[in-house]
């Protein structure tokens, strides 16, 4: 047994840098995130953009002496961020484009839906009726009285919640053009300052700290993106094979689509297969209904067991260590949490061991 002073050494430190990685996540890291991506971001551009640079040079003799002119590295890094996001806007826009017009031709479904339901709930409550001995009517007269009331409630507040929240949706893209341009400029100066920051952290008495520190989040952050992105197409994999055996004719659009919005874990799959099957069910498909249920089932128990293996492979923890540590997250810090919270174990664990004496 060690001696207690050690263990309580022990303890506190792991206490106290727990509680420093907690508060730098919580406080800090909100406040730094788009410098953090524009520093990724100059980072990865940085090769092309230095090539861009020397090319994009002219040569001027003016009054005997030579002259270079050309963009800045900075400069061709920001054009290049801008191309990019330029053409993911544009990637996006089609797809909404597509979206709206299958949209436009599912509302065309729509009466269709509704008259079906009417059908079945009217057949239901003279079923009931007829059971129970009641005047003919009067379970379809009340029926129809809730689904209008229903209707009207609808409609009541629908109005004020869109006056309500229209603020919140112009502040929201007001926030979004702002951290764009500070994205944008962000990459650009770190661009033309790389060396010099560079130079500052190696010179700094918290070079090893800023060293754990950065190699940790690099690590989390690739391990969740190539973990999200497998689970991603797997999911539109099993989505789209799914609706194509059912005949839909928007198998492919709608299993990629599907397929995305599983990478949010606010929404998820579960978000358009469980009310799809519930409509299909009170439709009388209960074939189709079943099969949607069961991919959805599928696409949960894929996430539930690869995320964890897949990001404990990558990032040197066991799978019910990220599981857990991606739970604490999830609850300390959101969605974020999925990241931070495999992150911030790696990051208390390398602090502990750096600061141990």
């Amino acid at each position: 047994m060690g001696k207690p002073n050690k263990k309580l050494k022990k303890i506190l430190l792991i206490t106290g840098v727990t509680g420093a990685v907690y508060g730098a996540f919580r406080f800090l890291l909100p406040l730094v995130v788009p410098f953090l991506l524009s520093l990724g971001a100059a980072a990865a551009l940085r090769p092309s953009a230095e090539w861009i640079a020397g090319r994009c040079r002219l040569r001027l003799r003016t009054g005997g002496r030579e002259r270079s002119i050309g963009i800045s590295v900075g400069a061709a890094g920001m054009a290049e961020l801008l191309f990019v996001l330029a053409a993911a806007g544009a990637c996006l826009y089609s797809a909404g484009r597509r979206l709206l017009a299958e949209a436009l031709l599912v509302t065309e479904q729509i009466p269709v839906w509704i008259e079906s339901l009417n059908v079945w709930l009217t057949a239901l409550c003279r079923g009931v009726e007829s059971a129970l001995c009641l005047k003919a009517g009067v379970l379809v007269s009340l029926a129809q009285e809730m689904l209008r009331g229903l209707l009207e409630a609808v409609k009541a507040g629908a109005m004020p919640y869109l006056m309500a929240n229209s603020l919140t949706v112009f502040q929201a893209g007001t926030a979004a053009s702002v951290f764009l341009v500070i994205l944008l400029a962000g990459t650009g100066l770190f661009l033309q300052e790389m060396d010099i920051w560079k130079n500052r952290c190696l010179s700094s008495v918290f070079r090893e700290e800023y060293r754990l520190i950065a190699r940790r989040l690099r690590l989390a952050a690739n391990a969740w993106l190539k973990a999200q992105g497998i689970i991603m197409a797997l999911t539109a994999g099993i989505c789209t094979a799914g609706l194509w055996l059912m005949g839909n004719p928007f198998y492919l659009l709608a299993g990629v689509g599907i397929g995305l919005l599983d990478a949010l874990p606010v929404f998820g799959t579960g978000t358009v297969l469980v009310p799809w099957a519930l409509i299909l069910f009170a439709c009388g498909s209960w074939g189709r209904g079943l099969v949607l249920l069961a991919m959805y089932v599928l696409c949960c128990f894929l996430r539930e067991i690869l995320e964890a293996k897949l990001m404990g492979s990558r990032v040197g923890l066991s799978p019910l260590e990220t599981l857990i540590s991606m739970y604490v997250g999830l609850q300390l810090f959101g969605i974020t949490g999925f990241l931070l919270g495999p992150a911030g174990l790696l990051l208390i664990g390398d602090l502990v061991k750096a600061l141990e004496v």
